[in-house]
């Protein structure tokens, strides 16, 4: 299916890894020319590199943490044109009980999982109605409509965007651009890998071992009882940043692999 992404400009926010850097990478291949966005100068040049053999690729590092970083992706993104597309991909997840999480965590979490969104947006959004055209994907999660107990400062910040991305969709009302959020299930990706090793290597255990275990226990409830891959979440994020999508606004899109026990 051609997903009619040829001469746009996607900007996709913590592409150097994982869904990130799927997403960029279907983009990429569907024709869209892709800015990469990460922390690591080394990183984000390893990825445009690896992806250029694919399309049009460019690389800003900024650190979407802070206003400061964000206010500097926005002016090197206008130096290369005007963002068609934009993927809020950039966060943090981490386990930890409530009662230790500090309100500083909190504030952090907030920052990275929900304002550098709010932000971007604030400009890119404006722009975009401006030119009756665009496309805003936030990379939610299942955890966003069943918070995990282990997780709940994480877990919030995905709820918040989801009504973030909803909010902002009402804004577009009659205009061709639209505003979603995609529900995505546990997925396999490096820093999932890394935080099972650390895990494995104190209960003296395996990897394998504890991806079998959460399907018991917190992912009881999945319906693919395994972890999806970076591919198949970024399948249906591609789809909603396509022209194909246009209907599609304001939702709440599962790519959950049944996490959550509902029909709506």
């Amino acid at each position: 299916m051609d997903l009619n992404l040829k001469n746009t400009l996607a900007l996709v926010t913590g592409s150097t890894s994982g869904i990130g850097k799927a997403v960029a990478a279907s983009l990429v291949r569907e024709g869209a020319s892709v800015i990469i966005n990460g922390r690591s100068e080394e990183r984000v040049a390893t990825v445009v590199l690896e992806l250029r053999a694919l399309g049009n690729v460019h690389g800003v590092v900024a650190d979407l943490a802070t206003a400061v970083g964000t206010e500097q992706l926005i002016e090197q993104v206008s130096a290369i044109g005007p963002v068609d597309i934009l993927v809020n991909n950039v966060g943090f997840f981490e386990f930890k009980p409530f009662f230790e999480v500090t309100d500083e965590e909190w504030s952090k979490l907030f920052d990275l999982n929900v304002m550098s969104g709010v932000r971007l947006a604030r400009t890119l959004l404006k722009d975009m109605l401006e030119r009756d055209w665009g496309r805003i994907v936030f990379v939610s999660s299942e955890a966003g409509v069943k918070p995990n107990p282990e997780m709940i400062h994480y877990s919030v910040t995905k709820t918040t965007q989801i009504a973030l991305a909803r909010g902002l969709a009402e804004l577009t009302k009659g205009t061709r651009v639209t505003v979603n959020s995609a529900l995505v299930a546990p997925t396999w990706t490096e820093g999932v890998e890394t935080f099972l090793s650390k895990i494995a290597a104190s209960q003296g255990t395996s990897v394998e071992a504890l991806k079998t275990e959460y399907f018991k226990v917190d992912g009881f409830n999945s319906l693919l009882q395994r972890f999806a891959t970076v591919d198949e979440i970024a399948s249906l994020i591609v789809f909603l940043c396509s022209r194909n999508a246009s209907a599609i606004n304001g939702a709440a899109e599962r790519v959950d692999g049944g996490m959550v026990r509902s029909i709506l």
